[in-house]
């Protein structure tokens, strides 16, 4: 299971009833979709599976996405990172930096690649413009696109109608989920079947964490998310990850956190700024600003309880180096090391919580990622503002498009 220990004074569920009630009307709603792709994603399985069962020649999988359309699959990729069934690779160009871009392009072999196409709006510029690049570099005729690539955007937009005229293969994402919340629609499920991923367990764990927080109640959240939100100092969230696997899920985090929660209202701005550490290499550099600087954080440590084959330190002693760690798993190193960082932080009287995985499969990793969605809807709600828009990224896009239509 995944447990959740606060280590913060939590307030009577009276105090918060009525921000449960309103995430519960936003469920009921059907606004925002995200709250049922533990559902509605269940036939994208099928659907993916009977799209690429018979296409063994396919040995790699790209995906081409900006934001909510990478940073997630990131993140499965990273955390399950053995347990790829099909033998694909699976490569993610999530930037229009050439030297990644290039590094990928010229290591696949077309004739066994499949490129995913992710745009929710379908006019992400940069997704776009690395389409163009492909197919340049492959000098790839139009009509033959259809075998190379599939889009993964919303029906009816730019993208769609450009599939529907090439003839190329569409799975979409539901028009109410937003992007940094579509982790669980087609963006990920796609991807993640097609490499032969167990995604039923994926959102077999989402709906664990669905029930645990609608159906059985579990405060835990809510608590968290009033505390943070209404601390009187404390204005950015650290996520203290311990296991180098985390990178990835330390991306989506930063994003799911800073554009969910950081708006105007009004004259007022508002926001929970995320930082993502990585532990133990983390230690060495950020903590020192954590232990001595300003309190103006909280903090959240995430572990893994039990790793698969972590290996033994040797019982090995040497004349004037350390031994108290031998004959121990270097996993059971780290989660000590995570301890430990965790209760000096708690000794400064810090704003602590502690998320641990009982064991990193799919359904787990569905259960933490629900998690986090959840988190951030009630962080929204009780910060009174708009979860679900971004309308300081629109700001840039209308320049970027200023700028390259005056050249």
């Amino acid at each position: 299971m995944l447990k959740n220990t606060l280590f913060f004074k939590t307030t009577k569920f009276e105090n918060i009833r009525s921000y449960a009630n309103r995430i519960n009307d936003e469920f009921e709603s059907g606004d925002v979709g995200y709250y049922h792709l533990i559902d509605t994603s269940l036939k994208l399985i099928d659907e993916s599976k009977e799209f690429i069962k018979d296409k063994e020649y396919i040995k790699n999988i790209i995906l081409v996405g900006m934001g909510g359309s990478s940073c997630g699959v990131k993140a499965l990729k990273d955390l399950l990172f053995n347990q790829n069934t099909s033998l694909k690779n699976l490569y993610i160009i999530d930037n229009t930096s050439s030297s990644t871009l290039m590094e990928i392009l010229e290591c696949i072999d077309i004739k066994e690649s499949l490129f995913l196409i992710t745009s929710k709006t379908g006019n992400t510029i940069e997704v776009i413009s690395i389409f163009k690049i492909i197919i340049g570099y492959f000098n790839l005729k139009l009509n033959e696109l259809q075998n190379y690539f599939i889009f993964i955007t919303d029906k009816d937009s730019n993208l769609h109608k450009q599939a529907k005229d090439l003839n190329i293969k569409t799975f979409f994402i539901p028009n109410n989920v937003g992007g940094r919340f579509s982790i669980l629609s087609a963006v990920g499920i796609v991807p993640f079947c097609f490499c032969g991923y167990d995604a039923k367990e994926l959102l077999s764990g989402a709906r664990a964490c669905f029930e645990d927080f609608f159906i059985h109640k579990k405060d835990e959240i809510l608590q968290k998310a009033y505390h943070y939100c209404t601390h009187k100092n404390a204005n950015i969230n650290v996520l203290f990850s311990y296991n180098d696997i985390f990178r990835g899920f330390n991306e989506w985090y930063i994003q799911l956190i800073a554009e969910s929660l950081g708006k105007k209202q009004g004259y007022k701005r508002i926001g929970l700024t995320p930082i993502a550490l990585i532990g133990a290499r983390d230690q060495h550099s950020f903590l020192q600003l954590i232990m001595d600087g300003p309190k103006n954080k909280t903090i959240t440590f995430l572990k893994i309880k039990n790793l698969k084959n972590s290996p033994i330190i040797p019982d090995i002693n040497f004349k004037f180096l350390d031994s108290s760690s031998n004959n121990i798993k270097l996993q059971e190193l780290l989660n000590a090391q995570c301890d430990a960082t965790m209760h000096a932080l708690i000794s400064e009287n810090l704003s602590v919580d502690l998320i641990e995985i009982e064991y990193l499969d799919p359904w787990h990793i569905g259960y933490l990622m629900y998690y986090y969605e959840l988190f951030t809807s009630a962080c929204g709600i009780m910060l009174g503002i708009n979860t679900y828009d971004q309308p300081g990224v629109e700001v840039g896009k209308l320049i970027l498009k200023n700028i390259l239509n005056s050249r």
